[in-house]
């Protein structure tokens, strides 16, 4: 096949009458062209690269654009990777923490339709647990645990080269360094939940798509087929993301004025549609049918992932405590401000988003930016942005799904102003904007992710577990210490609506520990702990036997009582006297 070059190639370009008509396979004036339609007709279709791809789209030329990538991945590792263990576990990091040492110790994991999302986050953890030599609950780590999607938001970034025939060098490396010191991407990178995952997969199979819509080959067909089984697998609003993207790319194409790749046939496209689709299926019944293990038979969790959506459609309804209006997301990317706390604030990227947005809607595009895939990831984060924004359920980490695009588009953005400027001091004045911009991005970003790690002073602090609850599970192991017999030491823990996660977590190297949603008929043990709310007053009720050793802040208006056995308390406080911290 010939292909037609852009501006400067040697190739031939297709037939263009006087006046302006597209001249078709068979001589006849077809359609009205401009200038511009006439190079659209050869990239925006996805079966050419733009005007300059490679060389004139390129940053520098080889071994200096692969250094720039990989300043931009060792900034981003920098600013995720040190004291990962430090933050205390929010309750849903502790979840699939204790779901995960099923896992680890005994090798079985069955999928619930009710809660706690796909499988991928487990399994993917499994072999860097091995790898740090932890095969036991008690010698799992915090930060063994926050590798999983340190690894994957970095796997984000590092994906961006693949992308570089539909975005252009200089708009991947852009939207790699905005993403390098997001604080919100910073923070969630951190953080042992599915985000990050489905973000990452989400990733890999658009570009896939990209790929396979300008080759036609079925090795990008069986690769998107991986990328959409992972997402089915790691969480159940992928939906929101193939909607999106079909949306994105039925518009995109009637945009682009119905074009089509040269390979297109229906034929093929069938074929490459049932391989994608066959691929996506064997990924996600292998995950969901635990590995062929699953206990009520390999076909028992893939039904689940199909019956779940009936409780998650209850919950998009309204049906949550996380219900929030439809600005939540965007108070807390541009403009979050607490008393006695920093600014966080991504407006800049935003701004730069627009600026990407319009250049993508009018085609006026940088060397090596396809206005096809330029116009597609613009529609594909609207659709999505807007997705999010009217349903009632929200949680912050969340907003990474959609806002992956915008930083996308932000990339794009940042190269349309760098170009525009034709003159030195306009290019030497864009450069400082943008380092001033990254480094204000980079220092909220070490806030986010290490000074407010669990304060509410941080945006993307959600519910979270307060580092007092750290002064009661030390005490609670204090106590342990100093029993006579430790590995007969009984605790109980009672609070209602499960108002106790992530102790669960904490308090899991100790064998005889009890959890009750209200008191029992018997509330005594050797330590006890309560909700506030319901806390009976041990003190009084067992003639000062048992000793009220103080209220700890679980989270936000949510406080428990320590009451532990008098002679226990006496004996690790002679022992190991709490520090004047520890008495605040």
């Amino acid at each position: 096949m010939t292909r037609c070059r852009g501006h400067g190639g040697g190739g031939r370009r297709p037939p263009v009458g006087k006046t302006g008509w597209r001249v078709g396979r068979t001589g006849r004036q077809s359609e009205p062209m401009t200038n511009g339609d006439a190079q659209a007709q050869r990239t925006n279709a996805g079966i050419e690269d733009g005007p300059g791809e490679g060389r004139a789209g390129a940053v520098g030329s080889g071994w200096r654009w692969w250094a720039a990538w990989l300043a931009v991945l060792g900034l981003a590792l920098a600013l995720r990777a040190p004291r990962l263990g430090e933050r205390p576990m929010h309750a849903d990091e502790s979840v699939h923490a204790i779901k995960f040492i099923g896992l680890l110790e005994e090798g079985r994991y069955a999928y619930d339709p009710n809660e706690f999302h796909g499988p991928t986050l487990y399994y993917f953890t499994l072999p860097i647990a091995w790898l740090a030599g932890e095969k036991t609950g008690a010698e799992l780590r915090e930060a063994t645990l926050r590798l999983t999607p340190l690894i994957f938001g970095l796997a984000v970034i590092a994906l961006l080269p693949v992308a570089v025939g539909g975005r252009g060098r200089g708009a991947s490396l852009a939207a790699g360094a905005w993403l390098a010191v997001s604080p919100v991407w910073a923070y969630y990178s951190r953080y042992f939940i599915h985000e990050m995952i489905l973000v990452a997969a989400t990733w890999w199979w658009l570009v896939c798509l990209w790929r396979l819509w300008r080759t036609g080959r079925w090795r990008w067909a069986a690769a998107a087929g991986l990328g959409l089984g992972l997402m089915h697998a790691t969480k159940e609003t992928f939906v929101f993301n193939v909607a999106a993207a079909a949306g994105a790319a039925a518009v995109a194409w009637l945009w682009q004025r119905r074009r089509r790749p040269e390979w297109f046939s229906g034929r093929r496209a069938a074929g490459l549609g049932v391989v994608m689709a066959g691929v996506a299926l064997v990924v996600s019944v292998t995950f969901f049918s635990s590995f062929f293990t699953h206990e009520g038979g390999w076909w028992q969790g893939p039904l689940d992932s199909v019956r779940t959506y009936a409780a998650w459609g209850a919950r998009a309804k309204g049906e949550s405590p996380h219900i929030h209006p439809w600005w939540f997301y965007l108070e807390r990317l541009f403009w979050w401000r607490r008393p006695e706390g920093p600014l966080f604030t991504e407006l800049a990227v935003g701004l730069l988003a627009l600026v990407g947005l319009a250049a993508a809607v009018r085609g006026r595009l940088p060397a090596g930016v396809n206005a096809g895939w330029a116009r597609f990831l613009a529609l594909y984060t609207l659709l999505l942005a807007g997705m999010y924004t009217v349903i009632a359920y929200k949680t912050p980490w969340l907003v990474l799904v959609w806002y992956h695009g915008m930083v996308l588009l932000a990339g794009l953005g940042t190269v349309v102003l760098w170009r525009s400027g034709r003159r030195w001091w306009a290019r030497g004045l864009a450069a400082a904007v943008f380092g001033a911009v990254g480094l204000h991005l980079a220092a909220q970003s070490c806030r986010a992710a290490f000074t407010y790690a669990a304060e509410p002073q941080n945006p993307w602090v959600y519910a979270h577990t307060s580092r007092d609850l750290l002064r009661l599970v030390k005490r609670v192991q204090g106590v342990a210490r100093h029993h006579p017999h430790p590995e007969a030491m009984v605790v109980k823990v009672i609070a209602p609506g499960g108002d106790y996660w992530p102790l669960p977590w904490y308090l899991r190297t100790l064998p005889h520990v009890g959890y009750y949603a209200a008191v029992p008929e018997d509330p005594f043990a050797d330590v006890v702990i309560a909700g506030s709310r319901i806390a009976p007053p041990l003190d009084d009720l067992s003639d000062k036997k048992w000793i009220m050793a103080g209220y700890y802040k679980l989270r936000p208006r949510v406080f428990l009582a320590l009451y532990p056995r008098f002679d226990l308390w006496k004996a690790y406080v002679e022992a190991e006297p709490p520090t004047d911290d520890e008495e605040e």
